[in-house]
């Protein structure tokens, strides 16, 4: 290895992903240092327990529960802790310190993206979190770099395992909501809280970062608008397989202009209906893909695994080599971007499709009455199908899809129909993204 510098690098933590970005970085070093065009040295891996069991075996001596000193002259730190304190403050003591910053803390930088880049910035060192949004899939440095010379307009993502792999059972085998979810705890894709997954929280986090690297913007987490899956039924489930369609928890940024001519981004996480022939409709248990749509380059998808300690710490690695050369060949990190500073809309200024489930009075006029309240709205259908459920006394199931229109409107629509006298229950309201 005669020739090449060392460069020192600091890990924080050491869970399932932490101690297999210490065991590659132990294992490859020849070939790192080869591609880098220096050594990469791990001088010691910050824990909170030196006696936990860890993922990996290695060496006892790189342990130590001082991060505080760890980070203190490392050329590189790579943080896998988690959560926002301490890491914040070890981040930016790294970066004031000149090192480059790797990260796959998706919660840290949802909050503190900004406030991080910037620090970064004033130094000339590196932030990467290239992990921090759907695992292993190479999609922060494609929006930031790849995709910097085109005109990105609207990203769709599965960024979840968890839920997409509950929602596929439901879809392909039939299963209840509460059966898919116990099968999913048993295989370990469920923490003993899901609620993180379950009601979106951890994909809003991912729409943060992928809405502010897109648009140049910073979106900030409470703007993101969020449902989970919570209320998706097995009625629902069935009648997206009518529809040809299924049902996947999308995490959406996009550009959109509002009624008032305003140009700005919009961020949201719902379950919705998405076609069958659409790429996302293939992306089947714990997978994540992230779909892209560009001015010039039209539209790309990126698919694999969403999580899983080697194959996040691919994505990890991928960063540590990317700042591993800055410091060999020189120069500043790349910088974060905000400067379009558009404005972050509310949901109500998207333009988007329903499909509404109805439980309506079995008689004349019931469909003229309701056509009139989507008009009285500004809302149409695309579709109507009206069945009568076997044993029903008076009443018929409507099923009615909608054109294109603004989220206030079909929300308004929606509870017109509520009120409705001919309309006994409002049964099920699901979005369609897509081209559904």
């Amino acid at each position: 290895m005669n020739g090449y510098r060392d460069l020192r690098v600091a890990l924080l933590g050491c869970g399932s992903v932490g101690s297999q970005v210490a065991r590659l970085l132990l294992e490859q070093g020849d070939e790192l240092a080869a591609r880098v065009g220096a050594r990469l040295e791990l001088i010691g891996i910050a824990v909170r327990d030196l006696d936990a069991r860890r993922d990996a075996e290695l060496p006892r001596e790189l342990f130590t529960t001082d991060a505080e000193r760890l980070v203190l002259g490392a050329d590189i730190v790579i943080e896998l802790m988690g959560g926002v304190e301490p890491a914040r403050g070890l981040i930016l003591r790294a970066i004031e310190g000149g090192a480059d910053v790797v990260t796959g803390n998706k919660a840290l930088i949802a909050a503190h993206g900004p406030e991080l880049a910037d620090a970064a910035e004033q130094v000339g060192a590196q932030l990467s979190y290239e992990a921090a949004v759907a695992g292993a899939i190479p999609i922060i440095r494609p929006l930031r770099e790849s995709l910097a010379g085109d005109h990105i307009t609207r990203v769709l993502g599965i960024v979840n395992g968890s839920t997409n792999y509950i929602l596929d059972r439901m879809d392909r085998f039939g299963d209840s909501a509460e059966d898919a979810m116990r099968v999913a705890s048993e295989l370990g894709y469920l923490e003993a809280d899901p609620t993180l997954d379950v009601e979106g929280y951890d994909a809003a986090q991912k729409a943060t970062i992928l809405a502010s690297i897109a648009f140049h913007t910073v979106v900030p987490v409470d703007s993101v608008y969020r449902e989970g899956i919570t209320g998706v039924t097995s009625a629902q489930i069935e009648a997206a397989q009518s529809a040809n369609c299924v049902i996947k928890l999308l995490a959406i940024a996009e550009r959109i202009t509002a009624a008032d001519g305003t140009v700005g981004v919009s961020a949201r996480v719902y379950p919705a209906l998405i076609s069958r022939e659409h790429p996302l409709a293939a992306v089947h248990g714990g997978k994540n893909a992230v779909f892209v749509e560009a001015e010039a380059a039209g539209e790309l998808m990126f698919y694999g695994a969403g999580a899983g300690g080697v194959e996040t710490a691919s994505a990890v690695l991928g960063d540590v080599v990317s700042a591993a050369r800055r410091h060999v060949i020189g120069g500043p990190g790349v910088p974060g971007s905000s400067h379009a500073d558009l404005t972050v809309l509310p949901i109500g200024e998207v333009s988007t499709r329903y499909q509404i489930m109805l439980a309506v009075r079995d008689e004349p006029g019931v469909l003229a009455a309701i056509a009139g309240l989507l008009a009285e709205n500004g809302v149409s259908a695309a579709s109507v199908e009206q069945t009568v459920p076997e044993g029903s006394e008076g009443t018929a199931t409507l099923v009615i899809g909608t054109h294109t229109a603004r989220e206030a409107d079909l929300a308004a629509t929606v509870e017109a129909l509520r009120d409705s006298a001919v309309v006994t229950a409002v049964t099920s309201v699901i979005r369609l993204e897509g081209n559904a």
